[in-house]
């Protein structure tokens, strides 16, 4: 019963003291259930992680999912630290709590400077500094932060503005499982996943072979401070005559898989090839240790996010790009 229930959020009651000892005998822990060897499984509880040994059980059963709740400012953090570890920009310079990061201009994301902390300076000094990161590196000057945050806050009162394309994004959630077996997918891409992305093929040593595969030019030093192992595959679906017509890129993060560059070229759409690649991608994250998914969508683009939630994707938090009026 227990195994047949990994993966599903449980109620699981269970001892935690033996017979005739003082004080409560049972207690209920109530999360997402995951096996741990023979003897043991994981409640994976709002509070953390719980171990219980298997001849402790006493019930479980299934319950819904829990009621969606705000995410709190250090979860947001947290996962915008994340994304940036899985879409590592092949520069990137710390700024106090923000974080500048330059790709030749390929993506705002590796392009951009994420305002999550303190600056250790006034917010007019650090802009000044983000504008003279972007003028070293010839890129726009452009902050990322989340929504409503307090650094998002500070930077719109010096008076930098709402970017557009892309505006805001919604980052979304889920959970990492595989329905079947996971998919081999290469660790770079190759021709075929570019030629589904319809982007010319830009070879090793380019800003987007860079920021995909987190390889660096031979002697190229990054300034990259973060030290999380990233573990990146190339998916790709072909049609039945063998022309490849969509395609990911699926990094795994300490516990979570960014799943990203999801395309499908539009002769081929709403043939289901969006969701297939989505859960292919999810499957492969499982298999390299990712218990979370998580995806970032641009709020205009309705139809990308009525498909996730409709799969089970819930909204975690929103983030946008600030730009000084007169980017000179």
């Amino acid at each position: 019963m227990l195994d047949e229930l990994a993966g599903r959020r449980v109620a699981l009651r269970h001892r935690i003291a033996p017979e005739g000892a003082p004080g409560p005998r049972l207690t209920d822990a109530v999360g997402e259930l995951t096996p741990d060897g023979p003897d043991a499984v994981v409640v994976h509880t709002r509070s953390g992680p719980v171990r219980i040994a298997r001849d402790a059980v006493v019930a479980v059963r299934e319950v819904p999912p829990a009621p969606a709740r705000r995410a709190s400012r250090a979860a947001v953090d947290r996962l915008e630290r994340v994304r940036a570890t899985a879409w590592p920009a092949p520069v990137a310079e710390e700024l106090g709590g923000w974080l500048l990061r330059a790709a030749g201009g390929w993506t705002r994301r590796a392009n951009s400077a994420l305002a999550l902390g303190d600056p250790g300076m006034p917010v007019e000094r650090a802009l000044e500094r983000v504008r003279e990161f972007a003028g070293r590196h010839d890129i726009a000057p452009t902050v990322q932060a989340p929504v409503d945050a307090p650094w998002s806050n500070r930077v719109a009162e010096a008076g930098w503005v709402r970017a557009e394309d892309p505006g805001t994004c919604t980052v979304l959630v889920t959970r990492a499982a595989s329905d079947g077996p996971a998919p081999q997918w290469p660790a770079t891409p190759g021709p075929d996943w570019w030629a589904a992305q319809g982007e010319p093929e830009p070879g090793p040593g380019a800003p987007a072979w860079a920021v995909l595969t987190g390889v660096l030019r031979p002697g190229e030093q990054s300034g990259r401070t973060g030290t999380d192992r990233v573990e990146v595959g190339f998916g790709t679906l072909a049609d039945a005559a063998g022309t490849p017509v969509a395609s990911v890129r699926a990094a795994v993060v300490d516990s979570h898989v960014y799943v990203s560059r999801l395309w499908v070229v539009p002769a081929a759409r709403r043939g289901g090839l969006a969701a297939r690649l989505t859960g292919q991608a999810l499957s492969w994250g499982a298999a390299h240790g990712a218990r979370h998914g998580m995806l970032d969508v641009a709020d205009d683009n309705t139809a990308a996010l009525a498909l996730y939630r409709a799969t089970g994707w819930t909204d975690h938090h929103r983030y946008h790009y600030l730009a000084p009026p007169d980017p000179a």
